[in-house]
């Protein structure tokens, strides 16, 4: 195909995922469209809902190696409707870009990823190994009955997973100048510091947890909890809200409650950084109960084929030699991870994602559906 059916076949095909309006949880039948085009070419597509959350593995081959597509269809809101420029699911165009909501997270690189296996099918029909995807429409939201539900059926059967492209936008200047190849785990915990209320001209008669609670959470906000690593910056504690008092000015306060959280590298655990946490607070002598919540572990590929692969096939489709960074918030890539060895990220320019006017570069779409076909050739040659 020529650079011009490639752009026009996968335009079509944003845009009509684009103008479903699948904001999250729903899929707005985003994965029925998408389903259709895959059993076209061979793949057995099996639904895996999970209490209202549309989920898809679509499957090509029956031998190993496995790569991998994922994603979502879910969007995130709108926002004011008045200050876009146009409607956000009417998928329209101005000025050389595709504006609307999942235009850049991640209905573009959704119909990059079929365009791609498409023509890369269409040239091997007996490619060796198998293809598949995976798409959710819980990733936006709380991601509970997602990608998460995917995996642990694929893991209960046994169904192995050798290599999976996950289509995040992750592109800084130009589509192909960065690929994640890790993100850093996040764990969050609430923290209540226990005091004795009274009135503030008898402190005798009280205990202050905010006066008792000062040092220890000084000292957490200064320790150095490791160094990091080639890919990882260090490990960072973060304190997010603090809330005491009863509002008058004459009171000790009973309590206070504090949100903090760790964004953390391979080099730092869950369990290690809750005891360390716990540490500091009993040494302090603290009255305290903690709630943890684990939104989840660190993931990295270090380099290998998969890496290599998306190297070679994103700077022969951009012209840009992509850099591996582990930078950003979460994704579903670390649910993934724990059945698959080899996870990385690659999509468009995430500068306009969840935000008004969010957009694409339209001349983008070619080179981005060329690029998953390059790595997935590469992986199953």
């Amino acid at each position: 195909m020529t650079e011009q059916e490639i752009h026009a076949a996968t335009l079509e095909l944003t845009r009509g995922l684009m103008t479903r309006a699948s904001i999250t949880p729903h899929d707005a039948g985003c994965l029925e469209q998408i389903a259709a085009r895959l059993a076209a070419i061979g793949f057995h597509c099996e639904r895996i809902d999970s209490n209202g959350v549309s989920n898809l593995w679509a499957r090509r081959g029956t031998t190993r190696p496995v790569v991998v597509l994922a994603g979502h269809t879910d969007v995130v809101p709108t926002g004011p409707l008045e200050q876009w420029r146009s409607d956000p699911f009417a998928a329209a165009e101005h000025e050389g870009y595709l504006y609307g909501r999942g235009a850049a997270d991640m209905k573009t690189s959704l119909a990059a990823f079929v365009t791609a296996v498409e023509r890369f099918v269409a040239a091997n029909p007996e490619h060796k190994g198998s293809l598949a995807f995976l798409l959710t429409s819980d990733e936006e939201g709380v991601a509970t009955d997602g990608t998460i539900k995917v995996v642990e059926a694929l893991k209960a059967r046994g169904e192995a997973i050798d290599y999976c492209i996950v289509g995040e936008p992750t592109s800084v200047d130009h589509t192909g100048d960065m690929i994640k190849n890790g993100r850093r785990g996040s764990l969050n915990g609430k923290l209540i510091i226990r005091g004795v209320q009274c009135h503030i001209a008898y402190p005798h008669l009280g205990r202050n947890p905010i006066h008792q609670g000062a040092a220890a959470l000084a000292e957490l906000a200064a320790i150095e909890w490791d160094q990091g690593n080639e890919f990882f910056p260090p490990t960072s504690f973060q304190i997010s809200n603090i809330r005491a008092g009863t509002g008058a000015n004459n009171v000790i306060p009973g309590h206070m409650e504090l949100l903090f959280n760790f964004r953390f590298s391979t080099e730092s655990t869950e369990e290690g950084l809750k005891a360390r946490v716990h540490e500091v607070l009993d040494r302090h002598q603290l009255e305290y109960s903690i709630d943890w919540s684990l939104s989840g572990n660190p993931f990295l590929t270090g380099r290998g084929k998969l890496t290599a692969a998306m190297e070679a096939a994103i700077e022969a489709a951009t012209g840009h030699k992509p850099t591996l960074s582990t930078t950003g918030g979460t994704s579903d890539g670390r649910f993934i991870a724990t059945i698959c060895p080899e996870v990385v990220e690659f999509g468009p320019v995430n500068a306009s994602i969840h935000k008004i006017n969010e957009r694409v570069l339209l001349a983008d779409m070619a080179p981005l559906s060329r690029a998953y076909e390059g790595a997935i050739a590469n992986l199953l040659k």
